[in-house]
Parts: C-alpha cells; structure tokens; sequence
C-alpha cells in the first residue's frame, strides 16, 4: 500500500512536466529579413559592390573583406540564386528607407479608400452630434482617407433643401485647413452626399504646427518669470460678525 501510494505523485509530476510545461521552440528575431554579415554561410557568391558594380562570383571571405574595408554591411539580396547575389550596403539606411517607402505606399493605399460618416436619420440632429461627426472626419482626413459626408432627409424636411446645402458648406469651411471638396454636395433621393479628400500639404502644415506647440514650455515651467498672484490686503479681506 505505502509503494503504491509513494509512486503516484511521482506519475502526476511526471505527467505534469511533460503536458504543460513544456518551452516553445526557441525562435531567433534575426530570422526574420535577409542575411547579414556573419549569417551568410553559403559560397561562393554574386557580388556586387556599394556602387552598384557586378563584381562576379567571389568567395565569402572575398566578400566579406570587401566589405569591412568599405566599412558597410553584406547583405544577401537573392538568395534563391545559383550562385546567391549578395551586395555591400549600409543595411541600416537600407531599412530606414525600406520602411519610409512602406509608410508612402500605405498613405497611397488609404488614399484610394473612402470612409463614411452620416449626419443622423433626419436633420433633426444636435449640433453636438454634428461636431462629434465632423471631428471624426478630421481624423479620417488626417490618416489619409477619403470622407463621404451623407445627411438624410425625412417626410416633409425635402421642402428645406437649402437647410442641406448650408450645412454640408459650414463643414466643408470647417475641414478646410487639411482638405477639399472632390464632389459638391448632391440630392439623390432622399439623401445628400458631398466627398472631402485629404489635402496633403495642409495636413503637413498642420502637423508641423502640432509638432512645434508640443515642444515649446509654459513660461514658468521653463524656468521663466513667476506668475503674478493677487493677495488681499488686511482691508479688503473679509471681517467675521463679532
């Protein structure tokens, strides 16, 4: 009895162990992107130099001396080919500019899509409503989108038409400093739509402006001359009932 009750936490802990605490496989982060430097194995190579020459087919330490002269990184370009291409380049002002050519071809996609923001059922919307849409289109504008604006009508609000007009035009003024109109305002049925895109260098401007105002301090906080406080003379201050 004492044996059998001996092993079984032994077989639990051993279960344990081999179900649930077991690591992942360990995954290196440089994995990701192409060979560099001391992670290219392969020889011989395709080289081609940091001024874009074809050197030909070089062994690696060839390529790899090379490059240190240069002062540059080995980077492997193709490595499907027969032999791999490989070239000396600066990999970090490579990425650098890898990654500002993704954000530009983002901001080229954004530009194609529309976003759509609906000015409640009927024009018996609250004003606050109206701002709170009107500044979720600024944020559509600023990250590149295309904003269709769609106020609806009900029953008799069709006979007030201009009542569209003259609200569709007050947001068009007030989303003036980062877009522009790409479709005047249009009654289809019972429904008023008007597009604003995104005006690239207003919103440029914009942010440029953001960017300076947050990096500019109060006075005071910057070490400059103290505020100025109003302290009550013994007079003016308050006498309490005897």
């Amino acid at each position: 009895m004492a044996r059998v009750l001996s092993s079984a936490p032994f077989v639990a802990e051993d279960f344990t162990l081999s179900q649930f605490n077991r690591r992942p496989p360990f995954r290196d982060s440089r994995d990701s992107g192409p060979r560099i430097n001391d992670r290219i194995r392969v020889t011989p190579l395709r080289l081609i130099d940091q001024d874009g020459v074809m050197i030909g087919v070089v062994e690696l330490d060839e390529a790899k001396r090379r490059a240190a002269d240069a002062g540059l990184d080995l980077v492997e370009i193709a490595a499907d080919s027969k032999p791999p291409v490989v070239r000396i380049m600066d990999f970090g002002k490579f990425k650098y500019e890898q990654a500002k050519k993704d954000k530009q071809q983002k901001t080229k996609s954004k530009a194609g899509e529309m976003k759509e923001v609906r000015l409640g059922r009927s024009m018996k919307i609250d004003p606050h409503d109206v701002e709170i849409r009107v500044n979720q289109a600024r944020q559509f504008l600023m990250e590149g989108y295309r904003v269709v604006f769609v106020q609806n009508f009900r029953g008799r609000e069709l006979a007030y038409k201009n009542k569209g007009d003259q609200r569709m035009a007050e947001i068009a003024q007030i989303l003036a400093d980062i877009g522009r109109v790409e479709l005047a305002p249009r009654l289809n049925g019972k429904r008023m739509s008007m597009i604003l895109v995104p005006d690239r260098a207003k919103i440029d401007s914009v942010k440029k402006k953001a960017g300076s105002t947050k990096s500019s301090k109060p006075a005071d906080a910057a070490g400059g001359e103290p505020k100025s406080v109003a302290v009550k003379t013994p007079a003016e201050q308050p006498v309490a009932p005897a």
